[in-house]
């Protein structure tokens, strides 16, 4: 690859003296020995140095990382912009307009999450729901939930919230230190005091976790991992689903359901309308199958619910619609999904009629119910086509087409929330505008903006969004979007960020840019989001085109884009730079040992790199739908081929790398950063820095404080403004 000039390279080797090791009080490269340990299968050896950084509860472990840490600290400290982009970045997050988001109706109320910049930690609020669009009246919010009041540390964090029927009480799951593991937690909306008893073991990161509540209030449905009837090991697994009569003790909870789910099982529960049957999903891992039951209100809260799909029927989400009906997307010989009807009372789902046929564009399915929006008069389905998301309407009883809800062009909703009075509240994001709320009136078939639209904030008006496609490597086409600063000349020296994910069916879709991007666009650069295989974008074939023995298509998709934005004249590979998390963060991993001349700098934030090993972990394990397990020959061969840790070469140069991890990540284990690092830098210790980045007080990145977060942004775009010779620029009023 292509290095910058002979002048920046001694320009950082002396900025970054003791950094490399020398003076006194010089911080050196960490001893980190091998320590070999050989794994056969299959016939093929698979050798591992540095296992040994997988014991977190051995001290040598921990010195070693906190070696690694004051390692990274010299050189990211150093940087000389650091304190300026620390700066910039906190003016920034402070301009960015507060914001409400999962918005859920309930007792004439709304009840939101409440994003304040100023804030460590989102809050719940409260809000009148005739308020949100009366001209003449200000928007009153109640705070119902405040975890800054709950730990002025801001440690603590609401992982989701359920409010009841009535509105008079919301329960809602938290946590600390962005661990996610989560006890529920009841409060009174008048008083915003907590009632009741804390029921432990609801929400953990490997099958989340998930409430509903009676239709009378007086109880709700809940999911509980298990305690001591198991062995340890067991404890992240085999969710069921219990009741919880409210004053009761949750000891004597009672069970309903879960005995026979796979050990993977991923629950969600829905009863939104309060007077609709109860709603069961289940997911068996990561993979995108699904099962689910219903639990109609006749039953009683403790009723056997009855089975409506199993997982070889593809239905990926099922709704229950006011005429009693359910509603079901379906991709069973429909990859793209269709939308199919169950007359009211009739769960039998060989009698289910096809009511929207696939199409063009794929249904889009989230988890559970919440995909799909069902009034008296309309079915809302949401739509997407390469990123950019549409809502079609359609008759419940028929199919027909009603139109589509309005939107902008190349935007995307994430929210549809049925309100009383035939209306319903619906979210659009685009890449340059703030987050909007509307309300569309079934009755006048028009739109309304709420009060709830983020008002101000930063401003993209000086950037342009360019959506254009690259070409893989066996010819399939990939969406890319790229934002540039309007009037960019292509020089093929501009720095470019480049990210993307590809995986487990997440789309990435039209979303107003951050803090941190509006910083990158000031400093001239381009930044760029890749559409790849793994995710939905294109419907369930578009993901199943980057799963288990197909995952190499992700990689060869990404690289493609990136020469892309060679090829186009936008960038070179001096001034190029990678980011992505988790399951992005192998898409790094993989992308930097297969291609490490595509790039100058790489950033991975809990990212996966040891693909032999990952499945040996609590998360790791409900993974295997996803990405293979190393116990079938043709998965492991394909896990082998491209698990990043184990194809980093000796000798090879590779870009600067940063990899970020927090110790308290239940999703993806941090030794996998720490053994990926050890191996780059024993790879190649005498090239572009190599880092490790890990913090006390985070996990994968929910639930992380302000104050961390912004710690997090500035080392990242420290180190990457420095890799790639970025000036900020004096700040101006964007």
């Amino acid at each position: 690859m292509a290095r910058l000039a002979t002048s920046r390279i001694i320009a950082l080797s002396l900025a970054g003296a003791a950094w490399f090791g020398g003076g006194a009080g010089a911080v050196g490269l960490p001893s980190t020995p091998a320590k070999p340990v050989t794994d056969s299968f299959f016939g093929q050896a698979v050798a591992d140095p540095y296992r040994w950084l997988e014991d977190w509860s051995d001290p040598v472990v921990k010195r070693w990382s906190a070696d690694e840490n004051a390692y990274s600290r010299v050189y990211l400290d150093a940087v000389p912009q650091r304190a300026a982009i620390k700066a910039r970045l906190e003016s920034l997050i402070a301009a960015t307009p507060s914001r409400y988001s999962g918005i859920r109706a309930a007792g004439g109320h709304l009840f939101a999450r409440y994003t304040d910049p100023r804030l460590q930690q989102p809050q719940v609020v409260m809000i009148d729901d005739g308020m949100t669009t009366a001209p003449s009246r200000d928007l009153a919010v109640k705070v119902v939930i405040d975890p800054n009041k709950i730990d002025p540390h801001g440690l603590t964090a609401v992982d989701w919230f359920v409010p009841s029927p009535d509105g008079r009480l919301v329960a809602a799951s938290l946590s600390t230190g962005g661990s996610e593991n989560g006890s529920v937690h009841v409060f009174d909306t008048a008083t915003g005091a907590e009632v009741g008893e804390v029921i432990p073991r609801v929400q953990y990161p490997t099958g989340g976790g998930d409430l509903a509540w009676s239709a009378d209030g007086k109880g709700f449905w809940y999911t509980r991992y298990p305690g001591e009837e198991r062995p340890e090991a067991d404890r992240h697994f085999y969710m069921q689903v219990y009741w919880h009569p409210l004053g009761g003790d949750p000891r004597n909870d009672s069970y309903v359901l879960g005995r026979d789910f796979p050990r993977i099982a991923e629950v969600e529960l829905d009863n939104r309308e309060g007077t609709a049957p109860l709603v069961i999903s289940v997911a068996n891992g990561d993979g995108g199958e699904f099962e689910h039951f219903l639990l109609p209100q006749a039953a009683g809260p403790t009723g056997t619910p009855v089975p409506v799909t199993r997982f070889a029927d593809k239905v990926v989400a099922v709704a229950p619609g006011p005429d009693g009906a359910l509603y079901l997307i379906s991709r069973l010989n429909a990859p793209a999904g269709r939308l199919l009807r169950l007359a009211p009372g009739d769960t039998n789902l060989a009698h289910a009629k096809v009511l929207v046929p696939e199409g063009k564009a794929a249904l889009l399915s989230d988890r559970g119910s919440h995909s799909l929006a069902v009034t008296d008069s309309r079915v809302y389905l949401r739509r997407i086509e390469g990123g950019p998301i549409t809502v079609a309407m359609v008759a419940p009883a028929t199919g027909q087409p009603l139109g589509p809800l309005p939107l902008p062009p190349v935007s995307a909703n994430h929210e549809l929330v049925p309100l009383a009075g035939n209306r319903v509240l619906y979210d659009m994001t685009t890449y340059l505008k703030a987050p909007a709320y509307s309300i569309y009136d079934e009755r006048r078939q028009s739109m309304d903006e709420t009060k709830l639209s983020a008002a101000g904030g930063l401003d993209f008006s000086d950037a342009e969004v360019v959506r254009d496609a690259a070409t893989s490597a066996d010819g399939t086409s990939v969406p890319v979007t790229i934002v540039i600063p309007k009037g960019a000349r292509k020089g093929g020296k501009a720095p470019a960020l480049l990210t993307g994910y590809g995986g487990f069916g997440v789309s990435l879709t039209p979303g107003q840019l951050t803090a941190e991007q509006r910083l990158w666009l000031d400093a001239g650069g381009i930044y760029a989001i890749a559409n790849l295989r793994g995710g939905a974008e294109f419907g369930e074939a578009w993901h199943d085109a980057g799963r288990l023995t197909n995952k190499q298509h992700v990689f060869d998709d990404f690289a493609a884009v990136a020469r892309l934005l060679v090829q186009r004249g936008y960038t070179d590979a001096d001034h190029l730079a990678l980011i992505g998390g988790s399951n992005g963060g192998l898409l790094m991993g993989a992308t930097l040992t297969q291609h490490p001349e595509l790039a100058r700098a790489v950033v991975g934030n809990v990212g996966i790199y040891d693909m032999v090993r990952t499945e040996l972990d609590p998360n790791g394990a409900f993974n295997i739908t996803e990405y293979g397990t190393v116990k079938e020959p043709a998965q492991f061969q394909a896990l082998y081929a491209y698990s990043p840790y184990h194809h980093v070469k000796d000798g090879v140069r590779y870009p600067a790398v940063l990899l970020a991890t927090g110790e308290n990540d239940g999703r993806v284990n941090p030794m996998h950063s720490r053994k990926m690092v050890a191996r780059l830098q024993a790879a190649d210790p005498a090239g572009l820095p190599i880092l490790l980045r890990t913090t006390a007080n985070a996990g994968h990145g929910h639930g992380s404080s302000l104050a961390e977060r912004v710690a997090l942004s500035t080392d990242i775009y420290g180190f990457l403004f420095d890799q790639l010779a970025m000036t900020l620029p004096l700040p101006s009023a964007k």
